[in-house]
C-alpha cells in the first residue's frame, strides 16, 4: 500500500521509538507522544510509522513553511504514493468585521495563491480516488469544506486507462452543463470527433483532448487553443461542472428557501427589539445576496450560507478535510476510523487549532448583533476543539519540546494522575494556560516528563551528532561580534540563522549585514508561503548565506548547511525566549557537526538556564552513546532542492499525481504573462546574490537551461568548454523551441529564447 522508499534504514534509537509507538496505535490508544530532539529524525520515524500502519495519514504543522517543508520530505520517501499538500490559499486575509464603537465596517479583502489551490484541489481528489494518501496540511484542516459526497458527485474523473465509452462521458459533460458543438470550441463547450473528444473547462486558458480507444482512454492531452499544437500530457483530469455549483439542484432551491425564513425571523426579531436600523441593513444585505445567488449561482461571502448549502442543523459542525479522510478510510479500508494523524511541533500546533473557533466567534458576533449577516453565519466556522478531538480516531504528538496539553491529554486517556504543573480548567487538549504556563521555573519541562509514563523519546541522532555547544556573549557589540561570525562560516561554506524579537530589526539586520557584503535575507510572517520556500532553498544552494527571522526559525526548520545559530535578546522573558522555545532555536544548530549557538544577553535568565542545562545532559548523553558504539558525527546529508518547480507547475496547472505516477491536471492555470510575470514575487529583495547571473536565472531556472544539461551535461555548461558542434546542437534545440513559443503566442517566452541564443553565439 504505501512503499517507503529510502536509501537508508532506522538508527540511532529511532527503531525502539517506531516500534513503541505501532504498539501503542495497534492498541488502540488514541494518543500518543513522541518526543524527539532536533535532527534525531523524527520526520523518517513518521515515514516508517505511515509504512507499517498502511493508512491514510493527515500530518499537521503549525505553518505553511514547515508544512511545505515536510511535503517535501515525505514526497521523496514515498515517491508511488499520494503526497499532497494542504494549507491555507490567501497570501493575504482581512476578514469582514464591524467595530461598534466607532461603527466602522471593514469589508472581506483577500488575495488566493493559485498554485496552493490547484493543490487543495488534488488532495481531495485523491482522497475519494485512492486509498494510499498522506496530506501535509496546516489548521486550515480544521475549516469548512463541501462534504466529500457532494464533491465527487460534482466532478467528472477521468484517467489514461478507464474504460469510459466516449458517447458516455459526452452525456455526463452535457448533465454538467456544457454545450455540445460541432464547429469551433470555446470556454464551456464539448465536441466529440470520432473517438476524440475535445473539453474546454472555463476555468482554463487552454483546451483538453481526450482520444480514446478500443480499450477506454488512451491519452489526455492539453492543447493550444488556436493551433491544437500538444502542450502536455497528463495521466488523469479532474473535470469540474461549467457552473461551480456544488450542490445539487433541490439542495440549492431548498437553501434559498432557508435563507429566506432565516431573514423573516431575524428581521421580525430587530423590529421587535426596536432596532429598525439593524432590521433595514439585514435586509437590504441579504435579499441582495439573494438575487445575486438566483442570477449567478453565488455571491460574495456566500460562504456564510453554508449551514443551508450543507444542509446542516444549527450547531452542527461544518465538513472538512478530516470527513475527506473517513470517506477515505471507509471505502478504501473498511472503516470511518482507519486513518492517522500526527500533528508535528504539537506543543504550538495543538494551542493553535483551539485558539481558531474562539476568533472566529467572537468577530461574527458583531456583524451578526449588528444587522450585517444572519445568525447562520456562525456556523460557517472552524472546528471547536472538542469536536477536533471527537473527530480523530487516533492521533500522534510529535515534538521536541512536548507541549502541557498533549501531555495532560496522554494522562488522561492512559489514566494516569495528572502532574500539578500540567493542571488547568479545559480538558481534551484545549486552550487556558497551565500552571506551568503560569509559574515557570517552579518545575522544568523534564521534570514534568520524567513522572508521565508512555512518552516515547527520540534522543540520540543517527549520524551521531550532537547538541550544539552553547556560549552566551554581552550585547555590547554585538552586531559586529556577529558579522566576524559569519565570515568565518561563510568561509567553511556554511550557513547561519539569526533570530530576532520584532520585523523591523530583522529587516534592518538583513539590510546592515547586505551592506557589509552578506547575502542575507530576512524571512518573517509578511512574506507569502511560496516565497518563503524559496528563500530557504536558495539558503541551502548558497544564494544566501545569511537568514535573519523571528520565531520562523524555531520548529521544524532543516537546513544541515547551517552551522550557527545566533540567538539576540536570549534574556529577555516571554514567549519568545521562554525554555521551549529557546530549545527549539538551539536545535536549529543540531544538524550540522560544527553545530553552535550564540545566545547574546547580559543577564542569565530561567528560561536560559534550563534550555542551556538540558542541552547540556543530552549532549553528555549523547557522547557517551558515540564513544560506546565507536561512532563519528557526521553533517546531515540532504539533496539540493531545485528553485522555482513550484512556478514550473503552477504554469501547467498541475499538482499531485495519478494512481500510476503521471501528473495530475487540476484547477485554474493563469493568464500567458510569462514566466518573468510569476516570479518577480520570488525576487526576494537581497540584492545580487552574485556578480554573474540575475535573481531571475537563479530562481526560475529557465528551461534553456535544462535543454542545454540534456545535450552538454553540467560540467560542460558551467565550465563553458563547449565546442562548435556542440554550440550547433544547443542552438538548433533552442530555436526549435523559440518557433514552438512564438506559434503558441508566447511572444515573452521566444524573445527570451531568441536572447538566449544570441548570447551563445556571440560567446566566446
Amino acid at each position: 500500500m504505501f512503499v517507503l522508499s529510502s536509501d537508508y534504514g532506522t538508527a540511532g534509537d529511532q527503531e525502539q521509538a517506531i516500534n513503541s509507538l505501532i504498539e501503542q496505535i495497534e492498541g488502540n490508544q488514541e494518543r500518543c507522544v513522541l518526543m524527539g530532539v532536533t535532527g534525531s529524525g523524527k520526520t523518517f520515524a513518521m515515514a516508517n510509522i505511515i509504512e507499517r500502519l498502511g493508512i491514510p495519514t493527515l500530518i499537521l504543522s503549525h505553518n505553511k513553511t514547515l508544512a511545505r517543508q515536510l511535503w517535501q520530505e515525505m514526497s521523496e520517501l514515498f515517491p508511488e504514493n499520494a503526497v499532497e499538500y494542504f494549507v491555507s490559499y490567501y497570501d493575504y486575509y482581512q476578514p469582514e468585521a464591524y467595530l461598534p464603537n466607532r461603527d466602522l465596517y471593514i469589508d472581506k479583502e483577500l488575495q488566493m495563491n493559485e498554485r496552493i489551490e490547484q493543490e487543495r484541489f488534488s488532495t481531495v481528489a485523491s482522497l475519494v480516488s485512492r486509498p494510499d494518501v498522506i496530506t501535509v496540511g496546516t489548521v486550515s484542516a480544521i475549516y469548512g469544506l463541501n462534504p466529500p459526497e457532494s464533491f465527487q458527485e460534482s466532478y467528472l474523473h477521468l484517467g489514461v486507462g478507464d474504460k469510459k465509452d466516449p458517447q458516455e462521458v459526452m452525456r455526463a459533460l452535457v448533465d454538467m452543463q456544457y454545450r455540445r458543438t460541432t464547429g469551433d470550441i470555446a470556454r464551456g463547450d464539448v465536441r466529440l470527433r470520432g473517438e476524440v473528444l475535445d473539453v474546454w473547462m472555463p476555468s482554463r486558458d487552454d483546451p483538453i483532448r481526450i482520444r480514446f480507444g478500443w480499450d477506454g482512454i488512451e491519452k489526455i492531452t492539453v492543447c493550444e487553443a488556436i493551433s491544437w499544437e500538444p502542450l502536455d500530457d497528463f495521466e488523469e483530469a479532474w473535470i469540474h461542472p461549467k457552473e461551480f455549483y456544488m450542490t445539487s439542484e433541490e439542495r440549492f432551491l431548498q437553501a434559498i428557501e432557508d435563507i429566506e425564513n432565516e431573514l423573516d425571523n431575524r428581521i421580525d426579531f430587530f423590529i421587535n427589539k426596536g432596532m429598525e436600523i439593524e432590521a433595514h441593513r439585514i435586509e437590504q444585505r441579504t435579499k441582495f445576496d439573494l438575487e445575486m445567488l438566483r442570477e449567478v449561482g453565488s455571491c460574495k461571502g456566500v460562504e456564510n450560507y453554508s449551514l443551508h448549502f450543507d444542509g446542516r442543523e444549527v450547531g452542527e459542525r461544518p465538513y472538512c478535510l478530516l470527513d475527506f479522510y473517513r470517506f477515505c478510510s471507509e471505502n478504501f479500508h473498511g472503516g470511518p476510523d482507519k486513518y492517522l494523524v500526527i500533528m508535528d511541533e504539537s506543543h504550538v500546533t495543538l494551542p493553535q487549532v483551539g485558539g481558531m473557533y474562539g476568533g472566529d466567534r467572537s468577530r461574527k458576533e458583531n456583524l451578526v448583533e449588528h444587522g450585517f449577516r444572519l445568525p447562520s453565519a456562525h456556523d460557517n466556522r472552524p472546528l471547536k476543539i472538542k469536536e477536533f478531538q471527537e473527530i480523530i480516531p487516533q492521533m500522534l504528538y510529535v515534538s521536541a519540546t512536548p507541549g502541557e496539553r498533549e501531555l495532560r491529554h496522554l494522562c488522561e486517556i492512559t489514566n494516569q494522575n495528572i502532574h500539578e504543573g500540567l493542571l488547568h480548567s479545559p480538558s481534551k487538549g484545549g486552550g487556558g494556560p497551565s500552571n506551568y504556563e503560569k509559574k515557570q521555573g517552579r518545575w522544568s519541562m523534564e521534570e514534568i516528563l520524567s513522572e508521565i509514563e508512555g512518552v516515547v523519546r527520540m534522543e540520540i541522532r543517527p549520524t551521531g551528532l550532537l547538541d550544539p555547544a552553547i556560549s552566551v556573549r554581552g550585547t555590547e557589540g554585538q552586531i559586529d561580534d556577529l558579522l566576524t561570525e559569519i565570515t568565518n562560516r561563510v568561509a567553511k561554506d556554511e550557513r547561519v540563522l539569526v533570530t530576532v524579537m520584532t520585523i523591523k530589526f530583522a529587516e534592518e539586520v538583513a539590510s546592515y549585514l547586505q551592506k557589509m557584503g552578506v547575502k542575507a535575507h530576512y524571512l518573517h510572517s509578511e512574506i507569502d508561503t511560496i516565497e518563503r520556500t524559496e528563500i530557504i532553498k536558495a539558503l541551502r544552494i548558497g544564494h544566501i548565506d545569511v537568514i535573519v527571522g523571528i520565531n520562523l526559525l524555531r520548529e521544524g526548520l532543516d537546513i544541515p548547511e547551517v552551522s550557527l545559530v545566533a540567538i539576540f535578546d536570549a534574556d529577555r522573558e516571554g514567549f519568545l525566549r521562554n525554555e521551549r522555545s529557546l530549545l527549539q532555536t538551539i536545535g536549529r544548530a543540531s544538524r550540522n557537526s560544527n553545530g553552535e549557538v550564540i545566545l547574546y544577553a547580559d543577564e542569565m535568565s530561567s528560561a536560559m538556564e534550563a534550555s542551556i542545562q538540558q542541552t547540556l545532559e543530552r549532549r553528555k548523553r549523547q557522547t557517551e552513546f558515540n564513544e560506546k558504539n565507536g561512532i563519528t558525527p557526521m553533517t546531515i546529508m540532504k539533496a539540493k532542492p531545485k528553485m522555482g518547480s513550484e512556478v514550473d507547475d503552477l504554469l501547467a496547472g498541475a499538482a499531485g499525481k495519478g494512481k500510476k505516477g503521471g501528473r495530475r491536471l487540476v484547477g485554474k492555470k493563469p493568464g500567458k504573462k510569462g514566466i518573468e510575470a510569476l516570479v518577480k514575487k520570488f525576487s526576494l529583495g537581497a540584492g545580487a546574490w552574485n556578480s554573474t547571473d540575475s535573481v531571475l536565472d537563479n530562481i526560475s531556472q529557465p528551461e534553456w537551461v535544462e535543454s542545454a544539461y540534456e545535450i552538454l551535461g553540467e560540467h560542460n555548461l558551467q565550465s563553458n568548454s563547449i565546442d562548435d558542434e556542440e554550440k550547433t546542437k544547443l542552438i538548433e534545440r533552442l530555436e526549435k523551441e523559440m518557433k514552438q513559443a512564438a506559434a503558441r503566442l508566447d511572444f515573452e517566452r521566444a524573445a527570451s529564447l531568441r536572447d538566449r541564443i544570441y548570447q551563445i553565439q556571440t560567446a566566446e
